[in-house]
């Protein structure tokens, strides 16, 4: 059984249960999850774009776009209409799949992971971690790794809370300190 699956049979109606709602449309769940890179104004190598967009799009199983400045920043060396970063968004099938990779694969291979803070969500319940190397990830080979960057991942939930977001992905299997 996959996390959408378990999610749709079990941990929905025991959230529905649990927060006292009778609508199971109404239960926290899972909307986008954003894997992004951000790249430095002074890594102007275009063969550091190329491996960053390679490593996004097998994490993340689609190409990302580049994002751009709005404006120009001269303490900051960007110029208007810079990449200063790359960005995939899943959604649907695609998001589920990497979110039960995140949960039972990557985590587990992080380097001297102690677990998650709950700190990790805002208070809309969304989550964000950021992972220093991305060779955690089942995807990324080590032998073919050239140069090391961090990756973001965001997951965008439609909690509306910090408790109702900590609860869903304590429930979903998350590796939380705390909890």
């Amino acid at each position: 059984m996959n996390l959408k699956e378990r999610y749709v049979k079990q941990i929905a109606p025991a959230l529905a249960k649990e927060f006292g709602v009778t609508n199971i449309l109404a239960v926290p769940t899972i909307t986008k999850v954003t894997i992004s890179v951000g790249l430095s104004a002074k890594q102007k190598d275009p063969k550091f774009l190329e491996t960053a967009e390679t490593v996004v799009t097998r994490i993340g199983g689609q190409k990302p776009v580049q994002t751009l400045a709005k404006k120009a920043i001269s303490n900051f060396k960007t110029r208007k209409g810079q990449v200063v970063g790359l960005k995939a968004t899943l959604r649907g099938a695609r998001m589920w799949d990497f979110v039960e990779r995140l949960v039972s694969i990557t985590y587990p291979r992080v380097r001297d992971f102690r677990g998650i803070s709950p700190k990790n969500i805002d208070e809309t319940g969304n989550f964000s971690y950021g992972f220093n190397e991305y060779l955690a990830f089942p995807e990324i080979r080590p032998d073919e790794v050239e140069r090391l960057h961090g990756v973001e991942v965001t997951l965008t939930t439609t909690a509306g809370d910090r408790a109702k977001g900590l609860a869903l992905l304590i429930a979903l299997g998350f590796p939380f300190r705390n909890a």
